[in-house]
């Protein structure tokens, strides 16, 4: 969504109040920023796992996490998170009325997404050879892995290759053995990965808003200056 004629005028004056090195890691950071690759949990009932995937995706780059909560609610463990939930976009699909996961799958086609499931079967592809552009993997709960409705209805399974007895691994492990095939992919990629202009413009405000102490008092006192 592009910033309005006001909202851009309150971004140029945030950056008054942040430090040059911020703004220019801030910048650095935004420039790493993919939506061709987001993950989707769905119902995970560890704070401890969730939390850490979330960590995870931020330090890989992604910007959005879809969280999937037909029957578990999703809670911060705050040693696990980092902070790292305060840099993402965090979408919740989260209905009473209805299946969050279908609502989920119609939002990321929406979107142009191809959504795959983890799932340890020899049916799906390995995650190497899964190409990086717009892709979506949903991540089942550690008891019963990805509900029937994704297996039934995602575009395509998805595996990463073991080679021992045990035949799964812990959730955070998963995500982030998958996030680190994709992603180095999409900087080996001639793709241009990144966010829009637009995207960029908006996600810098939203973080000036967490990085500056008290810019709600400075947001409205200068919002009611130009008015």
């Amino acid at each position: 969504m592009s910033l309005t004629t006001n909202e851009r005028l309150l971004a140029q004056h945030f950056a008054k109040y942040v430090s040059d090195h911020k703004r220019e890691f801030i910048q650095k950071v935004l420039e790493q920023r993919t939506r061709h690759v987001t993950v989707v949990l769905e119902d995970i009932y560890q704070s401890q796992n969730i939390s850490a995937v979330v960590r995870t995706c931020e330090c890989m780059g992604l910007q959005d996490i879809h969280i999937i909560e037909n029957t578990n609610v999703y809670q911060v463990n705050a040693r696990v998170v980092k902070g790292s939930n305060r840099w993402m976009n965090l979408v919740r699909h989260r209905s009473k009325a209805n299946n969050n996961t279908e609502l989920c799958f119609q939002h990321l086609r929406k979107h142009g997404y191809t959504i795959y499931a983890a799932d340890p079967s020899e049916e799906g592809v390995s995650i190497h050879d899964v190409d990086p552009d717009k892709v979506a993997i949903i991540f089942g709960n550690e008891l019963h892995g990805v509900s029937e409705y994704a297996l039934k209805n995602c575009d395509k399974r998805v595996r990463i290759p073991m080679y021992g007895f045990t035949e799964s691994l812990n959730i955070s492990v998963s995500v982030a053995i998958c996030l680190n095939a994709l992603v180095t992919k999409l900087h080996t990629h001639t793709l241009k990965f990144g966010l829009t202009t637009e995207e960029r413009e908006d996600i810098t405000l939203q973080w000036y808003r967490k990085v500056i102490r008290k810019s709600d008092v400075i947001e409205r006192e200068f919002l009611r200056a130009i008015s």
